[in-house]
């Protein structure tokens, strides 16, 4: 049976980061792995989740399985950060996932349950898992035009008219906010007239939401989520702690779907308990825990919210820096874009021949799309990317 398996294409980022660890130049920068670093590259453990850690080995007296949707104190502290304290709770349906990609997972195979026919129209980029989650459960993908290469922003018009020729009952995802891997997010306007046209068209909004609290803050980066949200007749959402909360390893999810009416809400729940039965039955309990005592204890969510603010602002810093830094060297603001994407991500607009000249003559890693990772950067850093941007003519 093995023999006849065939080699999968390695992983791009995967393989970048090998490249870079064998790259003997101490003036290298990492820019291309998606992990939030400090200014010394490392990705710390926050002060809360290791206070909330100590609690749990203190007064945790079991490892029994938790339910098939994971612990319901959970649900409920991470789909109130998410949703905001009047989600919709008599139509609520939340499963825990093995982190944000495994709420993806959970979320496309519920599309695949309820409706095989369903194309799932995706961000012209996105993130590459997407499509590949996408292809490998046979789900149809289509592409919505999303990012303006010339002007660094979002091409609202574009990506209006491509989704106004989607069908009834296809999918739609969404970047909740710090659309990896642009940068560019839409604005509370953009969401609300988005959102109109989804309920015209009959489409269902499925919004990945993997950076809350590295934009604009907690509240302000689901602002325009919950705005749709409150509008449309159903929708999924996925959610990850994996950044905001630091626990990357840890593999910490929620999957939420909206049903269309509270008559729906059972059997809904009872579709997503049984797709995680399937996929791994339980999931993972620690991280979950670990979010659940912060959120809901006012001391470590408070400490939480100020490491967390602290990560944001030093992020828009770095950002603020680098535009500066081009904007000094090239006599134009033609970089200012870097300064207005949020998050930890932004498409420089660099071919992939001027990313391999960073890399060869310069020691700078990124994607070969051009995305770069802003937490990547430093204080030393930023002039040396800075230089090497217009040594190669970017």
């Amino acid at each position: 049976m093995l023999n006849a398996l065939t080699a999968q294409a390695p992983d791009k980022i995967l393989a970048l980061m090998a490249a870079y660890r064998e790259d003997p130049r101490d003036t290298k920068i990492d820019l291309g792995v998606g992990v939030y670093k400090d200014a010394t590259g490392l990705t710390p453990v926050m002060r809360a989740v290791k206070s909330a850690e100590r609690q749990l080995v203190e007064t945790q007296d079991t490892k029994v399985y938790t339910g098939l949707a994971g612990d319901p104190a959970f649900a409920d502290a991470l789909s109130t950060l998410v949703l905001g304290a009047d989600k919709p709770v008599d139509r609520l349906a939340s499963v825990a996932t093995p982190g944000g990609t495994g709420a993806i997972r959970q979320g496309l195979e519920l599309v695949r349950m309820a409706s095989p026919d369903a194309k799932l129209w995706l961000s012209m980029p996105t993130w590459p898992n997407h499509p590949a989650i996408a292809k490998y459960l046979g789900i149809m993908v289509a592409e919505y035009r999303y990012f303006d290469t010339d002007t660094g922003g979002v091409d609202f018009d574009a990506m209006m008219d491509d989704l106004g020729r989607a069908d009834a009952g296809d999918v739609v995802m969404l970047h909740g906010c710090c659309h990896n891997p642009t940068g560019a997010n839409l604005t509370l306007d953009q969401w609300k007239t988005l959102a109109d046209l989804l309920i015209v068209r009959g489409l269902i909004p499925f919004v990945d939401i993997a950076y809350q609290g590295f934009g604009d803050g907690l509240d302000a980066d689901a602002a325009g989520m919950r705005a749709l949200l409150a509008k449309v007749p159903e929708a999924l959402i996925a959610a990850s702690c994996s950044k905001n909360f630091g626990i990357y390893r840890e593999r910490t999810g929620l999957l939420m779907a909206i049903a269309p009416s509270a008559d729906k809400l059972k059997v809904t729940q009872g579709a997503m308990s049984t797709l995680n039965r399937l996929n791994f039955s339980f999931p993972p309990d620690h991280g979950a825990r670990v979010v659940t005592t912060i959120l809901t204890d006012d001391a470590l969510r408070a400490d939480w919210a100020a490491e967390l603010e602290d990560v944001r602002s030093g992020m828009l810093g770095l950002r603020e820096a680098l535009a500066t830094a081009l904007r000094d060297r090239v006599g134009s603001d033609r970089f200012g874009f870097l300064a207005a994407h949020r998050g930890m991500f932004s498409l420089l607009g660099a071919t992939h021949d001027q990313v391999e000249v960073m890399r060869r003559d310069h020691g700078i890693y990124m994607v070969g799309d051009s995305r770069i990772n802003i937490a990547g950067l430093n204080d030393r850093t930023v002039p040396l990317l800075a230089d090497a941007i217009v040594a190669a003519g970017v």
